[in-house]
């Protein structure tokens, strides 16, 4: 037996090909499939089945892709109705090589989702491992805010964990479909398996009674990035397929300006420091590792994407990173980086920085506004700046009318770099005072300043 995990930085996203004798199945693939026929062929075998455990809200699937490219069928659950590929039922079996691959429906964290059980007929008629997509991850569960009825999808996710997917055997590994840092479940493990047994030992889900269960999940504080709804429709009626051969094309400071001015969004992928000290006017700064989780929230799907950087370097990843979002249109990149920008005589932007003993220099002052972008729950954790205001960055965008524009704004997050997202906000819509706090709220700690509670 062959079984390949495929993580996707970033996304946190886990994919699988399992094989045997002559045959394979990817589960859950992204977009850029190359990996999975490289993978296949390295083993001499052939993707026969793609299996996709639920319709996915975080990133564009990539069966329709892979499926393009080898010719293979496609299984998702059948209480959803894709318009692509095959429903499968619960207990229906599939054969790649000595392996039976068994559906059972596991509803909870979307109505359709389905587990996949594992079993080697050359070994035993014992199962060997699950692929759950989001139904269980390590220590944690997957959320369930996502139907519109979370009290009866945290009901369904219980009754799929203790009735479907516990009573499989402590000895079975457990694959999902995510691991730590995603966004599909809270306080994920960073442990690449698990096994139900360990799982029934350490996850604080799997020793709650079922109204506790419901309860607890319902309770959760948790965030809908507004791309979630691009992902679930394309990923329900086909994702499109990548645009053969295209890459971004460079663009001098001149050609910038003037697609700028026709509307392209600039995507500044610096760190917070470099993108302090000097900027396009009106572009946004992502930081390279917090595209994914990020660029959902801040960019369009109508316009351009200009890429600008240092040097340009790996800018393939930023663009596979932005692809599998659904972000084909990522059409530019800045010349020779920023450096071109600031030597050709264009106007310089910058946002200033200040450090810890600077905002405590100014606490009483009237006319400052300490805005925390942190999402709510570290904000509850950590602690908070007395009178500070909390707005968690990804909302930000949408409530700028609660800011006033003629105060100084100083923006902090964890350590500076979603506050630096923030300040690139705000500046872009002409606040003219904006500071970001670099090291934030750690940094502030650790300086030895107080924290509410």
């Amino acid at each position: 037996m062959i079984l390949k995990k495929f993580r996707a930085e970033g996304l946190s996203h886990n994919s699988y090909l399992i094989g045997s004798g002559q045959q394979a199945a990817v589960i859950d693939p992204r977009r850029d499939c190359e990996a999975y026929i490289t993978a296949a062929e390295a083993h001499d075998l052939k993707i026969t089945d793609i299996f996709e455990t639920h319709r996915n809200e975080d990133y564009l699937v990539g069966s329709v892709e892979l499926a393009n490219q080898i010719g293979a069928t496609i299984h998702h659950g059948e209480d959803l109705d894709f318009q692509y590929g095959m429903p499968v039922k619960d207990g229906e079996v599939f054969s790649i090589g000595s392996l039976s691959l068994t559906v059972q429906k596991t509803p909870g964290h979307t109505p359709e989702s389905i587990s996949i059980v594992v079993t080697d007929r050359a070994v035993s008629d014992q199962a060997y491992l699950v692929f759950t997509g989001d139904l269980l991850f390590a220590g944690s569960v997957g959320r369930i805010d996502l139907t519109g009825d979370p009290a009866g999808a945290a009901a369904l996710m219980y009754q799929s964990l203790h009735e479907r997917l516990l009573p499989l055997g402590d000895g079975l590994i457990v694959c999902p479909a995510h691991g730590a840092g995603s966004v599909c479940g809270g306080h994920i493990s960073d442990h690449p398996f698990t096994t139900i047994g360990y799982e029934k030992n350490t996850n604080p889900f799997l020793g709650l009674e079922r109204e506790q269960f419901i309860a607890r999940r319902v309770q959760e504080k948790t965030y809908v990035p507004p791309y979630f709804s691009m992902m679930e429709r394309l990923n329900r009626y086909g994702p499109p397929l990548l645009p053969a051969g295209q890459s971004p094309a460079p663009l001098t400071p001149a050609e910038v300006k003037t697609c700028q001015d026709l509307g392209a969004q600039i995507l500044d992928i610096r760190s917070p420091t470099g993108f302090a000290a000097g900027h396009i006017h009106g572009s946004l700064n992502i930081w390279r590792e917090g595209i994914a989780a990020y660029a959902g929230w801040m960019l369009n799907y109508i316009n351009p994407i200009i890429l600008v950087d240092d040097f340009n370097l790996d800018r393939n990843s930023v663009v596979r990173t932005l692809q599998r979002l659904g972000y084909d249109r990522v059409t530019w990149y800045l010349a020779g980086g920023f450096t071109t920008w600031s030597t050709s005589g264009n106007p310089i932007a910058q946002i200033k920085t200040w450090g810890p003993e600077d905002l405590a220099d100014h606490l009483d002052d009237p006319d400052l506004l300490i805005l925390d972008v942190r999402d709510i729950n570290n904000r509850i954790e950590v602690g908070w700046i007395e009178g500070s205001r909390h707005r968690y960055i990804g909302e930000l965008p949408m409530h700028l009318d609660d800011l006033p524009l003629d105060r100084l704004i100083v923006i902090h997050c964890d350590v500076g770099y979603k506050g630096s997202l923030g300040a690139s906000i705000l500046a872009a819509h002409g606040y003219p005072r904006v500071v970001n706090l670099l090291g934030g709220i750690g940094g502030w700690i650790n300086a030895g300043y107080p924290v509410k509670r």
